[in-house]
């Protein structure tokens, strides 16, 4: 049975109690008996201080996130910026290391020449020329592992574009008696120098050429090193250090 409930007020307090509790309290005469109910709520001042805090946290929480937004973006850029470089040395240094010794009249042996460099099928001099073992074996291709590369700095194709581009040009088919067919492939975009340093065990030579019999050159070098400038970058060139392990045997 639901009993109604009456208000009253006893010391200025506002409570809520049954007819019978406010009987009994009459009765007794002791208001401090009675169990009442005070109606709470905040205060102006209340309220300003929690919005104040609140804002004090919102700002901060902000200012936490815009700092790791900057810095995810600083970050992403710096990995972009760099993917390109990265890739352009790991192809460079595979190159090198899978470089075949040079034989005399071998065709899949060829030279190794750095320099002022003609090749072949080419009307400007290049940087590099290597025969190497990297070739992509497929079913569908006659062509071996065996292939001729070089490396160049060509102008850009944008002309608006600081610097040149780092072309790596492919020759496959080896035994053709016409002009092979060459594919250029552009590894970096923004390259102000590119130099190749051979070392034959005492000495860096910024020039090889194992065809060139007038010369101790007629073997694989030591180790190869590769300095590429950037455009627009005053610090140290990036550069790669490539030991080469492969040697042709000679006589001697």
């Amino acid at each position: 049975m639901n009993v109604p409930l009456h208000k009253c007020r006893v010391s200025s307090v506002e409570c809520r109690m049954s007819p019978l509790d406010r009987q009994d309290v009459f009765n007794s005469g002791h208001v401090s008996r009675v169990t009442c109910h005070v109606a709470g709520a905040f205060t102006l001042i209340e309220m300003i201080l929690a919005i104040g805090v609140a804002a004090i946290v919102l700002v901060a929480i902000n200012a936490v996130f815009f700092t790791a937004l900057h810095l995810r973006d600083a970050t992403q850029a710096a990995v972009d910026e760099a993917a390109p470089v990265d890739q352009a040395l790991t192809i460079l240094r595979r190159d090198l290391q899978c470089a075949m010794p040079p034989e005399p009249n071998g065709i899949f042996s060829g030279d190794f020449k750095v320099g002022n460099v003609t090749s072949l099928g080419t009307s400007l001099p290049v940087s590099a020329e290597i025969y190497t073992a990297t070739g992509t074996l497929h079913e569908n291709d006659p062509w071996g592992d065996v292939q001729r590369i070089t490396y160049e700095l060509k102008d850009a194709a944008d002309r608006n574009a600081a610097g040149k581009d780092l072309v790596r040009s492919v020759t496959r088919n080896l035994l053709t008696e016409t002009t092979p067919a060459i594919e250029d492939q552009t590894l970096l975009s923004g390259v102000a120098g590119l130099r190749f340093s051979c070392f034959d065990g005492t000495q860096w030579l910024d020039a090889w050429d194992t065809t060139d019999l007038t010369t101790a050159d007629t073997n694989l070098p030591v180790a190869v090193r590769v300095q590429i400038q950037m455009a627009g970058s005053t610090g140290d060139p990036v550069e790669i250090l490539v030991p080469i392990d492969s040697q042709s045997r000679t006589n001697t």
